[in-house]
């Protein structure tokens, strides 16, 4: 893998990451493009992850120290039904603890496994077409009112376990986070921010579980991680600013016709 693949990899990871349409599966479909591709474990997935953590940590940097801010300043009041959050910003650090425990719950214990058919091109293509399903459903379902503080436990938890499924290739991390969260009467928006919000404490788990092939690359391969870290980090900004837009405008059946059309051209690639 040279520089030019890197940037090409990353600027497919930081365009798909936050843009309903599975990073993943893209990832798999291009590299399967790239003669004699390889890699240490999952590594320089993970690098271009990091570069779109970097992105959406600065995107959401207000959410963000909102949240800090209210971690800091806890405070309790006490009614009838007992023991209660006051403070938004404590009650969404709640619900992301929640929904990352019940993703790593999903997650873990099939990781080797779903490690290996990051190789299969048609694994990815079927689980985009069923990316699809979710974003046309979500696109139809009305409009949700429940903002990031109004959300509930169960909420939490059924979003944390769409994450945990969306570690499969071509079921979109967004993607099923963000309709799972509209089918709970979230408003879309509120789901999308909540979605990359949960996205931090998850990529920052897959960095430190592939850790260990880090001794795997030598110094020669440096520029091109970085190459890739970059244009993963530029191109997940540039991403999340055009999905608040369509969400605002158009809603999400765009992004499943593209998953759709994507996945079956895909299937009939790999047939032909």
């Amino acid at each position: 893998m040279n520089t030019g693949e890197a940037i090409i990899l990353g600027v497919v990871q930081g365009l798909t990451e936050f843009l309903p349409v599975s990073s993943s599966a893209h990832l798999v479909f291009t590299q399967s493009l790239i003669p004699e591709f390889h890699q240490p474990g999952v590594l320089f997935d993970v690098t271009l992850h990091l570069g779109t953590l970097f992105a959406v940590i600065f995107f959401l940097r207000k959410n963000i120290a909102d949240i800090m801010v209210s971690l800091t300043e806890i405070q309790w009041r006490r009614g009838c039904s007992g023991n209660t959050l006051k403070s938004g910003g404590v009650r969404t650090a709640f619900l992301i603890i929640l929904a990352t425990f019940c993703t790593g719950a999903i997650g873990l214990p099939f990781k080797s496994r779903v490690e290996e058919l990051f190789q299969s091109v048609e694994t990815a293509a079927c689980m985009l077409l069923i990316t699809g399903v979710l974003l046309y459903l979500a696109g139809k379902a009305k409009k949700g009112i429940k903002k990031e503080e109004n959300m509930t436990v169960a909420d939490g938890i059924i979003i944390g376990i769409a994450q945990g499924v969306a570690i499969m290739p071509g079921i979109s991390r967004s993607g099923a986070t963000i309709a799972f969260g509209i089918f709970r009467n979230v408003d879309p928006a509120a789901a999308a921010r909540f979605s990359f919000l949960l996205s931090i404490p998850a990529i920052v788990g897959a960095v430190l579980l592939q850790a260990r092939h880090i001794s795997s690359v030598s110094p020669h391969d440096l520029p091109v991680y970085v190459a890739g870290f970059t244009a993963a980090l530029i191109a997940g900004f540039a991403s999340l600013k055009l999905l608040f837009k369509v969400i605002h405008n158009a809603g999400l059946q765009f992004f499943a016709y593209y998953c759709w059309f994507i996945g079956i051209a895909a299937l009939i690639a790999k047939s032909v």
